[in-house]
Formats: structure tokens, sequence, C-alpha cells
């Protein structure tokens, strides 16, 4: 299990890129951190999820 977000996950074995996707998260609008350290963009495809992961999702979005 992956805790996303304070959220008990079954996202082990999955990278970042597919778990972001599954999720409905819009890639070009997540910063994805795991285990306290942010995962550059270009890493989301081949960083995989372990079981006992800590990861947070922060979404950007726009407004005024």
């Amino acid at each position: 299990m992956v805790k996303v977000n304070g959220e008990e996950k079954d996202a082990a074995g999955k990278t970042v890129a597919e778990y972001v996707e599954s999720a409905g998260f819009n890639v070009a609008r997540v910063v994805v951190e795991i285990n306290e350290t942010i995962v550059p963009k270009g890493k989301y495809a081949e960083t995989t999820l372990r079981d006992g992961d800590s990861v947070e999702i922060v979404c950007f979005m726009g407004g005024g």
C-alpha cells in the first residue's frame, strides 16, 4: 500500500505517470513528491511507487 495525500491506496508497482493518469490528475498541472522528495516530471514514467511510500500530489489551479 502507498499513502497518497494521506489515504492508503493500492498503487505499489505503478509508475508515477500511471498513477497520476489513473487517478484523473492533469499531469501538466501537478507536482509529485515521494517520501519528501520532489519527482521531476521527466522521471514520472520511470519512477515506480513502492509499498510504504508516502506520496503527495499537489495540483496547480488558476483563478483570480
